[in-house]
């Protein structure tokens, strides 16, 4: 087998939108995942693309005057998974001053491009619409602009496009070591239950998120003095507690925020914490502290309080932050790292500390920018006026989408809207000549049928009933236990 130029560990967001650069730019790229597609840190976050208003108060303006520029890249290229939406932050004077608050939604207004979303400005929370949930003895508060994400199909659009222009996806495959040798990277790799494979590469990508320093050392064999820390975000999801399509952003008695946050229609997202987590990065749950800590945070500001008892859902990812030597979990930085190692000045690792989703596509372009002296020839930059798999519109998207509901009027409307909802403007693609709901196959509930399920796993990397109900969809929100049970049975029958 011919040498490829890029092995990538990991299939976060991270691995993801540095294969599909690499593959754009002629580099030949394969991508190996332990797991599923965005099963670990890019599935668990708060669902935002956003500058990062708190981190102005820890002076990152470098890490929100990009983020702010790459909101507006991404609502361009991702349109049919990023969309607008407006946070009202209740003004709470013993918190943080007025001016304060002023100042800071200045800087963020003007520190990126903003040319698509509306600016920030005072509002009264006397009168509706923005009064809806909250105390009546909130008065006033601030308006300003970020987006939403669907997190993990944003990874499988990415992947998408990587493989459309040359890249191998493997998920459910390891990278069980790898060493220097002839002047290429000889790595053995192993899918779930297959034989070891052998391949050669002349760089790696290492993006393995939480586990970014043991597939440097103990995996690669390559000395760091680099470190990672480890900190655990839960988020708790409820029942809708406000009408509106606002979201909040609320601030806490230790200087903190918390996000609520409009969700899947029916819910609200609350988060998220800041917990260290020490040693291996496991599977993380939210903890019965943590849920406690989000009900109080927003019991502040909730007219009707909320309870854990009230919680349909939670979930927690590990965030990979590069270690700067802070003690406070909350204030390290979220600003990425990247670093090269070579041997003689080949046969280099980049491995990736930190990040956010929001800066993913940037990231990717600064890890080209590093490999660039590796592979001569390589072409420019090329993502940031390219639309992503499922946003190549034509128009604007509310009008491809009547025209996509006018062709499948024959179609239940649930059905019709949740799929073009997560494949723009692939979802014909995955209705095909359907013009009945009995063509969907079985409806197992909420907007999911058995069509879609194929389209998933026939192109979309997805193989288990988690894949489907909590990543590729959220309808495990939607679906009772049993309805759950019967996707897994059909999958396994499948």
């Amino acid at each position: 087998m011919e040498p490829i130029d890029l092995l990538i560990i990991g299939g976060g967001i991270n691995g993801i939108g540095i294969a599909r650069d690499a593959a754009g730019r002629g580099l030949s790229v394969m991508v190996v995942e332990k797991d599923d597609l965005a099963s670990h840190t890019s599935s668990w976050s708060s669902k935002l693309i956003h500058g990062g208003l708190r981190y102005l108060e820890q002076y990152e303006f470098r890490l929100v005057a990009e983020a702010l520029a790459e909101r507006e890249v991404l609502l361009a290229t991702a349109s049919h998974l990023v969309s607008p939406l407006r946070f009202i932050m209740p003004h709470v004077p013993e918190l943080r001053p007025r001016w304060m608050i002023r100042v800071g939604l200045f800087l963020y207004d003007h520190l990126g491009r903003r040319t698509l979303l509306p600016g920030s400005h005072g509002v009264s929370l006397a009168d509706p619409p923005f009064n809806a949930g909250l105390k009546s003895s909130l008065k006033k508060g601030f308006i300003y602009s970020d987006c939403r994400v669907d997190d993990a199909r944003l990874v499988v659009a990415n992947a998408l496009d990587a493989k459309r222009r040359g890249a191998t996806i493997r998920t459910r495959t390891r990278c069980i070591s790898a060493r220097r040798e002839n002047g290429l990277w000889r790595a053995c790799i192993q899918g779930d239950e297959g034989p070891v494979e052998e391949i050669t590469a002349r760089a790696v990508v290492n993006a393995a998120g939480p586990w970014v320093k043991e597939v440097l050392n103990a995996h690669l064999h390559q000395p760091s003095k680099d470190d990672v820390r480890l900190v655990k975000g839960s988020h708790i999801v409820m029942p809708r507690l406000w009408d509106g399509e606002h979201a909040f952003i609320l601030q806490n008695d230790d200087k903190r925020v918390v996000f609520m946050i409009p969700y899947e229609r029916r819910f609200t997202l609350i988060g998220t914490t800041d917990v260290a987590v020490e040693g291996e990065p496991g599977d993380p749950k939210a903890s019965t502290e943590e849920i406690a800590y989000l009900c109080d945070a927003v019991n502040r500001y909730l007219a009707k309080p909320v309870t854990p008892l009230d919680v349909a859902w939670s979930y927690a990812g590990v965030r990979p932050l590069y270690d700067d030597g802070t003690s406070d979990p909350s204030a390290v930085t979220r600003d990425y790292t990247l670093r090269v190692d070579d041997e003689s000045g080949a046969m280099a690792v980049l491995s990736v500390f930190g990040g956010k989703i929001t800066t993913y596509r940037r990231l990717a372009e600064h890890a080209l920018d590093k490999l660039a002296p590796y592979f001569e020839g390589l072409k420019p930059a090329w993502t940031a006026g390219t639309a992503l798999p499922g946003s190549e519109f034509a128009t604007s998207r509310d009008q491809a989408y009547q025209q996509f509901a006018r062709a499948h009027a024959g179609l239940p409307q649930h059905a019709v809207e949740g799929i073009f909802r997560r494949h723009g403007t692939l979802a014909g693609a995955v209705l095909g000549d359907a013009q009945t709901e009995a063509a969907l196959g079985e409806h197992f509930g909420s907007d999911l049928y058995a069509r879609e399920i194929d389209y998933m796993i026939a192109h979309e990397w997805a193989r288990t009933a988690e894949d489907i109900l909590w990543r590729r969809t959220k309808a495990g929100l939607h679906l009772t236990g049993p309805q759950q049970v019967r996707v897994a049975q059909w999958l396994a029958a499948r």
